[in-house]
């Protein structure tokens, strides 16, 4: 029976990936907002180093994000790996977020590394903690590796 649960779980805890990858790409800020907890943690790409509470459930901020770039953002997500034990999972990917920023009229295509921490809350899987980051070339320049492909 137990392999069965998490079998489930681990399906559901991937459908939620996909969820908040096709939010991306259709720029639907209320669905990508939609599945985090009021007292999730966040380190992402943008500073700060830390985005908490509120700050990571504004719709109006993540509709101003995708309004700084000439039309949708493509996204992927690649070598998803989901651990799950009772009503806590994590997973870790490559994921690759591609657009074209307002008036460069070139498409940046960018490599990052996530992890994702999710709750089953009432039934349903709550993302709890997302940390994004890319590597940076440790030869002093300390420039981001954002030339990095899997």
């Amino acid at each position: 029976m137990g392999s069965t649960v998490l079998s489930q779980a681990e399906t559901e805890v991937r459908a939620v990936i996909a969820e908040q990858t096709a939010a991306l790409r259709a720029g639907d800020a209320d669905t990508l907002v939609a599945r985090y907890t009021p007292d999730t943690v966040r380190f992402d790409l943008a500073p700060p180093l830390r985005h908490t509470g509120a700050e990571v459930l504004d719709a109006d901020a993540v509709r101003a994000w995708l309004a700084t770039f000439d039309g949708p953002v493509d996204a992927e997500v690649r070598d998803l790996d989901v651990t799950v034990d009772g009503d806590v999972a994590f997973c870790h990917s490559l994921n690759r977020m591609s657009a074209v920023p307002s008036g460069s009229g070139e498409r940046f295509d960018l490599w990052y590394r996530a992890t994702v921490c999710l709750r089953r809350i009432d039934g349903a899987w709550r993302i709890t903690h997302e940390h994004t980051s890319t590597p940076f070339y440790m030869d002093g320049s300390f420039r981001s590796a954002t030339d990095l492909a899997p």
